[in-house]
């Protein structure tokens, strides 16, 4: 059970701190998309324990596809009066109206690349359906702020080497439906301002880069996640590339810090890249780092069609978190720590549910 789990407890208040501002908001309500994802439950484990530290009653609602997925997610911590487990289907969105909800994180989206392959038309309609439908809700109910998390892929392919900055924009194909991730992405930042400029809807857009840590599903096939369960279980990892794609890496719980502190602090129709200084690195540099703490070996295999397909294009996506910091803002793990608690916490949950 994850939310139990020691290590996994003492890591969320370690980046506690970095958000101390949201103290001021205590006894707000905090609605959550993607709750049962990589991203979401870190963010919902940091308002819970938030409170339990500072006694702050936020009241959490963890939203989710489905029930049985928000009830297997936070089976340990379900029980708590200040979570609330509620269905949200952002192709199919609706709020129960006996909701009252100060802020809104909207995190869901179908981020996995197999799945974009396979259905591009639900992974762009689910990234601007899902958000027009929050946007509009905020209108007309009076939340005080939206946070959208976007992603690295709307900047596209560039030339440069060095890590983006919110303004550094590339080229993105129209016509790959790959790309129904980026454009759906690009659609919705532009749909938060919008809602800014025309009805005044307070909105703030994060950019995360690669997020890891022990909230992966293990069905997720991204290669941090799949080479994070496979450490875990003792399994050599095997990488299909030459890894020599440059990516920031960042620790789910530096992503969730990341995105309190700029729901708090961040400026109103403003994009903040969220990246690790201390964690960009190559595919393979991160391989490295696993196989040496799980003690395993990095295999090397060449993709099929249909696995290079759902690469992303991108050959430097590392990003420059200077406007992020400069909130205030700091990563407490670097790729190192990050990845051993990921391996090490997984091991032990992992164990104690077979």
């Amino acid at each position: 059970m994850l939310f139990q789990n020691e290590q996994w407890k003492n890591d969320i208040d370690l980046v506690l701190p970095v958000f101390e501002e949201l103290s001021s908001e205590s006894g707000s309500s905090f609605f959550i998309t993607g709750s049962a994802g990589l991203i979401g439950t870190a963010v919902v484990h940091a308002l819970l324990r938030f409170n339990d530290k500072f006694k702050t009653n936020f009241r959490v609602i963890a939203t989710g596809r489905t029930e049985k997925s928000l009830n297997e997610r936070f089976a340990d911590c379900k029980d708590r009066k200040d979570l609330i487990l509620s269905v949200f289907d952002a192709e199919k969105p609706a709020i129960d109206p006996s909701l009252k909800i100060d802020y809104i994180i909207h995190a869901a989206s179908n981020a996995s690349p197999k799945a974009i392959i396979e259905n591009p038309v639900e992974t762009l309609i689910g990234n601007i359906c899902g958000l027009s439908y929050l946007l509009a809700y905020a209108k007309e109910n009076a939340v005080k702020r939206v946070l959208f998390v976007s992603s690295s892929e709307v900047y596209g392919r560039k030339d440069q080497s060095t890590p983006s900055l919110e303004t550094e924009y590339g080229s993105i194909d129209p016509l790959n439906p790959r790309n129904a991730y980026s454009y759906g992405k690009c659609a919705a930042e532009t749909l938060c301002v919008s809602f800014l400029h025309e009805y005044d809807v307070d909105s703030v857009i994060v950019r995360p880069g690669h997020i890891f840590g022990p909230t992966c599903s293990e069905k997720d096939v991204r290669v941090s996640s799949a080479w994070a369960y496979d450490c875990a279980y003792r399994k050599d990892i095997v990488m299909k590339s030459a890894g020599s794609q440059i990516r920031s890496y960042c620790y789910c719980l530096d992503c969730a810090s990341a995105i309190l502190k700029v729901l708090v602090k961040g400026e109103k129709g403003q994009a903040y890249n969220i990246s690790n200084k201390d964690s960009i690195m190559s595919i393979r540099r991160l391989a490295e780092i696993m196989t040496s703490h799980a003690g395993v070996e990095l295999v090397t295999d060449i993709p099929s069609e249909a696995e290079a397909k759902a690469f992303n294009p991108m050959e430097n996506s590392s990003l420059d978190s200077t406007k992020l910091e400069n909130l205030g803002w700091r990563g407490v793990f670097d790729a190192k720590s990050g990845v051993s608690h990921t391996i090490d916490i997984l091991r032990e949950v992992s164990a104690l549910e077979q």
